[in-house]
């Protein structure tokens, strides 16, 4: 097995976590319920029909000159019809009223589809992060979504339905978290070679760990004072990571990659592809291309030399 495919998969026991049938809110058990009502209601249908196609051909004569009589077939094939789907619309459409509603004074949170990761903004707040949403339970949230490539779509199951993301126009998607919990979302709409691993967290808190992490999101990244961690600093700066990369606080403010200010307490790395741990970074810092290839990271590991590399993974880690 490939060395990337070890280290994903720790992140395999996530997949709990992204489930249409375990919702965290009430946009999300408003869909389940009609998932729900749709597989029972369409299952009963089903035996209906094939108890009366049973007793079609097992059935006396007389059970079976009803069944093919003109009232039964058109009970059968058109009255009940119509009533099941017309109960259906009204039900569906009234569903669809409740989760597009607007809210007084929801948490707004930029989110942009690039290949292949998530870059999330928080424009009242002065925060950037990447590949993870963090949200307050019970406060409603509308996101704003867009892509800056190709078509993407944001489906994150327990908190919403899926949402198009189109380069050059905005889509709105509001939801609210019910309790705390992590729940993955992933990209729906396929958009390229790592559609499939072009993943996101969504991180529900309290609100008072709500502004903690804001609070942290938006303190600078201190200098290090271990040798080690200097070291990896250094290293940064001599591959010109920050060409691409931005870290508040610092000289290095690149819009073409993460922003990386806290990404040693982010849950993955890549969008979901790796687990988020020193190695981890060393690995994909060395040689991204052999984990998630066609993404748009270079590799690094015939530019720094090893001891550099671990340094680098080691302070990026540091940045919690």
């Amino acid at each position: 097995m490939r060395p990337a495919a070890l280290l994903a998969l720790p992140l395999a026991a996530c997949s709990g976590q992204q489930s249409a049938l375990a919702p965290m809110g009430p946009e999300a058990a408003g869909i389940a319920g009609l998932s729900w009502l749709l597989i029972i209601g369409g299952a009963a249908i089903f035996l209906l029909t094939m108890l009366l196609l049973l007793l079609a051909f097992r059935g006396g004569a007389r059970l079976r000159r009803r069944l093919g009589s003109r009232g039964a077939i058109l009970a059968g094939g058109a009255v009940l019809p119509t009533l099941l789907l017309s109960a259906l619309l009204i039900h569906t459409l009234g569903l669809a009223d409740a989760l597009g509603g607007r809210s007084a004074d929801p948490l707004r949170i930029e989110v942009t589809g690039r290949q292949f990761w998530w870059e999330v903004r928080y424009p009242d707040h002065d925060v950037v992060t990447a590949n993870e949403i963090h949200i307050p339970v019970g406060r409603p949230v509308e996101l704003l979504l867009t892509s800056t490539d190709v078509l993407h779509s944001l489906w994150i199951p327990a908190l919403h339905g899926k949402r198009d993301m189109i380069p050059g126009h905005l889509n709105r998607l509001r939801f609210t978290a019910d309790r705390p919990g992590v729940m993955r979302g992933q990209c729906a709409e396929f958009c390229g070679a790592q559609h499939t691993r072009m993943a996101l967290f969504a991180v529900a808190t309290t609100e008072a760990g709500f502004a903690t992490w804001i609070e942290r999101q938006r303190t600078a990244v201190p200098a290090p004072e271990d040798p080690l961690l200097a070291q990896g600093r250094h290293a940064f700066a001599s591959a010109g990571c920050g060409a691409c990369h931005a870290l508040r606080g610092t000289e290095w403010t690149g819009r073409n990659g993460p922003d990386l200010t806290r990404i040693g307490a982010r849950l993955s790395l890549a969008a979901g592809t790796l687990p988020n741990h020193r190695d981890a970074l060393r690995a994909w810092i060395a040689d991204p291309q052999a984990i998630k290839p066609a993404s748009a990271m270079p590799g690094f590991g015939a530019v720094l030399a090893p001891a550099d590399l671990q340094a680098l993974a080691a302070w990026l880690e540091s940045l919690r």
